[in-house]
């Protein structure tokens, strides 16, 4: 019985951290193997805006698998992912930003995998930093990505 409501507690932390994390909308998928009788393997590209710090955008790519289990949400997604961040408007910053914050977080597994994204900021170069990591609740992976975006002027503002 203590197992279960530890299980449930975890389950409970995870879709909480989840859930102050910004949503990606879809831009395209290439198909990158071909399966004869089941959806095939792609990388997808999403944008999504930092929910905090306005005037940044960030396009991530993540490669997906693809099989009849895709199709039910029972594969596990590789962890193989790139991120790009730029400055797409004048960049406001908040007045309390802290040093480190999830910021984007997509599910890759039925099973308490996913791919988050970490904003940092770097106060001496006047720079927020963007880490993309895969993360299992059960054992961690070294995959990561990370783009910065330099706070400038933006069209004389």
């Amino acid at each position: 019985m203590r197992t279960l409501a530890t299980i449930l507690a975890l389950f409970f932390c995870v879709l909480l951290a989840g859930i102050n994390s910004a949503w990606a909308d879809d831009i395209g998928c290439l198909d990158t193997t071909f399966k004869f009788f089941s959806p095939n393997d792609s990388v997808c590209v999403s944008a999504f805006e930092d929910p905090k710090v306005r005037g940044v955008t960030c396009h991530i790519s993540q490669a997906r698998k693809g099989g009849w289990g895709s199709v039910v949400g029972l594969t596990e997604d590789p962890s193989r992912f790139s991120i790009a961040c730029r400055q797409t408007g004048p960049i406001s910053l908040p007045e309390k930003l802290p040093n480190q914050e999830n910021v984007f977080s997509e599910k890759t597994s039925i099973f308490f995998k996913n791919t988050k994204v970490i904003r940092m900021f770097d106060k001496q170069h006047d720079t927020l930093i963007y880490l993309a990591v895969s993360k299992k609740l059960i054992e961690g992976s070294p995959q990561n990505s990370i783009s910065t975006v330099p706070i400038m002027p933006w069209g004389g503002k």
